[in-house]
């Protein structure tokens, strides 16, 4: 729906290196003067209008340029818009980036004039983002994206003839998961772009081991624009398609770049010492020996069953449980404690995963079932008993790593109140002797109360989305905690040479990952120093020690200009207000204050967007006076959490201008009442019997009316359900004396005494002094009655010998507004708002349309997440419109029944 919202022009990309309401707290605002001039208001936003500017602003330019040295990346999106039309445009400019990222710059360059952002204490420039909203300027938000991405949106009016330049810059550490690192591209650029890049430059001095690129959008004819050059330690991979290799299809002008493109890759690793880094006084050290032997594991699954885990969690929950248990290693010990308001034990001690054993306890968890409260604290507290238990007694090996992993979806028994005494209760029970990974399913689950319980417990926390691969979310979490390596890991640098170092002790080392440290050396002309690792392993302790030494990087890339030579203090910057950040969560009250102020001081003095700070772009004064800030704030995971929370409430966003609605029936034939106030939409059906004549549109006070009759496939198909469509409609303006019969076959004009017929196998224009009409060959009619509302009527042909299906019509409303407060009908009746609320998402049939509980007119309706096709970019194949659908002919939603609106005539009232 993004092409209807104002006059604009979405540039939809993003980078790797839900839909949701915004958020005052998370926000990327742009705010000022963005008001069009007089003559583009009112009539001027329609669909017609939007479409002719939109077509007037180019978008020549889309860039994203990542280059990442040791793991730390550093990406550059640049976008480049130039407004071709005679009059200012509204330019909206979205992105998509990693949660785990922070943004180091973002500026705008509009006219030759660059606008350079400045971070700033959050508070700070909360007050700023505040004026702006009361003063009632625009403002574009910052979102939370999926699973791993946030959406940041900004907006501003460019003058007629005038280009504008955005570029964002955000840097972040790759994390090492399952043996491989990831840079993920999100590319939505919604039209061709004449320079279209995706460049990423990775420098490995260990020397990489294998690169794979590839895309979700990409076709055979595609793949070979993927240009890889790899070397010993330098990987190149570019993808630069032209306007022509971008094309959707040979006869459309849409593209095909709408998706992920995903680069993974390793590094070589012939060294246990691990790689040491030191450059411009800061070290680094990356950590993950190879062909280290796994350690015996002892688990304890501590499973939420209670009624809120009912239907598709419960079942998935077991599914991923049942994949788990299959993958246990004979020598690892594993334990199953179900829980709802009481705790239930499988086995009373932890059990050898032999196959008989592992066989028992799948059939035990294919009877789990849900039912209950949510009885967490004994459930955790008797896990924690069991494992101190079994050590005490000697039943499990001696080197082993002892872990929980907690699958929760709701709150405890007693609420908030209960929290902090679970979280006690558990650092008590665990002792620092055991490590605890909280799994959060959905978004009734507290998940900062689990985050912060498993880090004081020497694990994480993580957050399981509702979907149809919730199972699979499940088993890939285990598999990142599945191999031990290594367990009370060390890693120790020479006294007095190293200062502000990361954090150097970590409980585990799992196969896949890789431990970073990274500190500041006191002495800035230090060549090389010694380096010590410490664990405990399998069969006996790991220790190695080695000298470091600086890299010389001139001499690794001799024919590189090198831009990045900061990285080793940045990555160190980068790797400290993370874990400041973590330590001001879970840390006892003078760490937490402490390690606050510290992580603010360096993403003020490192400038970075971190949940402590904003970044502020000032425009100059606009001619009322008031300045134009743009904020970008970060949101936390927390804050994420409750977005997904309110998205189906639909509150309405905190930004002044709002597009139009648009109000269609097109198919089956499907009602849809556009909303993009709130981002969303709502659509119905309505089956009756072919011939039936509904009233769409009667506005008693200005004289218009449409009609609409339906007809039917040409015989009942095999499962018995008639499709019926709209074939011809009939539009009266009596005031102006207009009257139009438009079906598959023709277009009939009647205005005074003139008579006019059109036929759909050619292009035509008619304008008349109360109406203009444009006819596009085979495929759209527009109606645009004077000083009034404007119609447009697309035509769907289908293969003449189909032995079903028939050609039909879709009619569309644009500039409703324009209409008396009266005027009513089936799209009619919505043309001036509709007010309702959602909430109680739940599963539905099928996965991917959960239903949900709508609040409307005083009524309780059950209503489920679907898709209605928008065809009026592509009549072929129609746009997926997202809408929440109101079941049993819209009963609920309409007012009265669809049978009230059955009219006997084509332009008759009743």
């Amino acid at each position: 729906m993004s092409g209807l919202q104002g006059v604009r022009l979405l540039l939809l990309w993003g980078s790797a290196c839900l839909w949701l309401p915004g958020l005052a707290q998370g926000a990327l605002v742009i705010s000022g003067d963005h008001e069009a001039p007089q003559e583009t208001r009112g009539a001027a936003r329609s669909l017609q209008k939007r479409s002719t500017n939109e077509a007037k602003v180019e978008v020549y330019s889309v860039k994203v340029d990542c280059t990442v040295t040791s793991r730390f990346a550093h990406t550059v999106m640049t976008s480049k818009a130039r407004n071709k039309a005679n009059i200012p445009q509204e330019i909206f400019f979205e992105m998509e980036l990693p949660k785990t990222a922070f943004i180091a710059n973002f500026s705008m360059e509009i006219d030759g004039q660059v606008y350079v952002g400045e971070v700033k204490e959050k508070e700070k420039a909360k007050k700023q983002y505040e004026k702006a909203v009361s003063s009632g300027q625009t403002a574009g938000l910052v979102k939370a994206s999926g699973r791993k991405m946030e959406k940041f949106s900004v907006s501003v009016n460019i003058a007629a003839e005038s280009n504008v330049t955005f570029i964002l810059t955000y840097e972040e550490l790759l994390q090492r998961k399952l043996g491989q690192y990831e840079i993920l591209t999100r590319v939505k650029p919604k039209q061709r772009v004449q320079d279209f890049q995706i460049v990423t430059n990775i420098y490995e001095p260990q020397g990489i081991s294998y690169v794979e690129a590839h895309a979700t959008f990409l076709s055979n004819e595609l793949l070979p624009l993927v240009e890889k050059v790899v070397t010993d330690n330098k990987a190149h991979i570019s993808f630069s398609p032209t306007m022509e290799e971008q094309r959707k299809c040979p006869d459309c002008d849409g593209t095909l770049i709408d998706g992920d493109f995903v680069i993974k890759y390793d590094v070589n690793r012939a060294k246990s010492l691990g790689d040491i880094q030191i450059v411009n006084g800061y070290f680094v050290h990356f950590f993950a020996p190879p062909d280290l032997p796994r350690v015996p594991k002892n688990v304890v699954f501590v499973i939420d069953r209670s009624g809120s885990m009912s239907g598709r969690k419960i079942q998935q929950t077991r599914q991923a449980l049942l994949a788990i248990l299959k993958d246990l290693h004979e020598e690892d010990h594993f334990a199953l404690i179900p829980f709802d308001s009481y705790v239930e034990f499988w086995r009373k001690s932890l059990t050898k995963a032999t196959k008989e054993n592992v066989a028992e306890a799948m059939t035990y968890v294919r009877g789990i079932r849900d039912r209950g409260s949510t009885n967490m604290n004994d459930a955790l507290l008797r896990g924690a008993e069991m494992l101190v238990k079994d050590r005490q007694e000697k039943k499990l090996p001696e080197r082993s790593v002892d872990m929980i992993i907690l699958l929760t979806d709701g709150m405890p028994d007693g609420g908030r109140s209960q929290l902090p005494i679970i979280q006690e209760n558990m650092r008590s029970a665990i002792g620092g002797n055991m490590s605890l990974f909280c799994l959060g399913f959905g978004n009734d689950v507290d998940y900062s109360f689990l985050d912060v319980m498993s880090k004081q417990n020497k694990g994480v926390a993580r957050r399981i989305f509702e979907g149809s691969d919730a199972d699979i979310q499940l088993q890939g979490f285990y598999e990142e905690v599945a191999n031990p390596l290594l367990s009370e890991v060390d890693l120790r640098y020479p006294e007095n040479t190293v200062d502000f170092l990361t954090t150097n002790h970590y409980s585990q080392l799992f196969n896949g990952s890789e431990i970073v440290v990274a500190g500041r050396l006191m002495e800035n002309d230090l060549d090389n120093f010694m380096v010590e690792v410490f664990g405990q392993g399998f069969e006996e302790d790991f220790r190695v020690q080695g000298q470091a030494s600086a890299v010389d990087w001139d001499v690794i890339y001799p024919d590189e200009e090198y831009i990045f030579g900061d990285f080793t203090e940045r990555l160190w910057a980068y790797l400290t207000i993370q874990q400041l950040l973590e330590k001001s969560k879970s840390g006892a009250p003078d760490e937490k204050t402490n390690a606050t102020a510290k992580a603010l001081e360096m993403s003020l003095k490192y400038s970075f967007v971190t949940p402590l700070t904003s970044m502020v772009v000032t425009k100059p004064e606009t001619e009322d006076g008031t300045d134009s800030p743009l904020i970008a704030d970060k949101l936390t995971e927390e804050q994420r959490q409750q977005a997904e929370r309110v998205s189906y409430r639909y509150l309405p966003p905190s930004y002044s201008y709002q597009a139009p609605p648009t109000y269609f029936v097109d198919g089956d034939p499907h009602f849809m009442i556009e909303l993009p106030d709130r981002d969303d939409a709502l659509c119905f059906n309505i089956n009756d019997m072919p011939g039936t004549i509904f009233n769409l549109v009667r506005d008693p006070e200005q004289g218009i009316l449409v009609n609409g009759e339906t007809i039917g496939d040409k015989k009942i198909p095999p499962d018995g359900k008639i499709n019926t469509y709209f074939w011809r409609f009939g539009i009266i303006h009596q005031t102006l004396g207009v009257r139009l019969e438009v079906s598959t076959q023709d277009i009939s004009v009647l205005q005074g005494s003139k008579r006019v017929k059109l036929l759909w196998s050619g292009t035509a224009s008619f304008k008349g002094p109360n109406m203009d009409l444009l006819l596009t060959k085979d495929r759209s009619l527009t109606v645009t009655l004077k000083d009034s509302v404007k119609f447009v009527v697309l035509l769907h042909k289908v293969w003449k010998k189909h032995p079903y299906h028939r050609d039909y019509l879709g009619f569309y409303t644009l500039d409703s507004h324009l209409l008396s407060p009266s005027v009513h009908g089936l799209l009619g009746q919505f043309y001036h708002g509709i007010e309702y609320e959602v909430s109680d998402l739940r599963p539905g049939e099928v996965p991917e349309k959960p239903d949900a509980t709508m609040y409307v007119k005083g009524q309780e309706l059950n209503v489920t997440r679907g898709w209605q096709r928008d065809f009026r970019r592509d009549v072929k194949n129609g746009e997926n419109v997202p809408c929440w659908f109101i079941h049993s002919n819209g009963t609920g939603l309409i007012d009265g029944e669809a049978a009230d609106y059955i009219v006997s005539g084509l332009f008759k009232t009743v």
